[in-house]
């Protein structure tokens, strides 16, 4: 199963996107939470909800899950 991060700083609009490893925009390690393994990007968006109520896929590796 894929491992997902959240990034700690937001986005210009206020999103806080979520990654999976090996994303190509992968936060700074100083800069992203360890989120879990998840089968999909909907489960990780849901645990980034915990920390950061904006929280978002990000539009490179959690396509399905980038909604603005």
């Amino acid at each position: 199963m894929p491992k997902y991060y959240v990034n700690k700083n937001a986005q210009n609009n206020g999103d806080h996107e979520v990654h999976k490893e090996g994303c190509s925009y992968m936060p700074a390690f100083e800069n992203r939470t360890y989120l879990g393994e998840f089968y999909s990007c909907s489960g990780a968006v849901t645990a980034a909800k915990s920390y950061y109520a904006k929280s978002n896929g990000c539009y490179y590796c959690s396509r399905p899950c980038h909604t603005s």
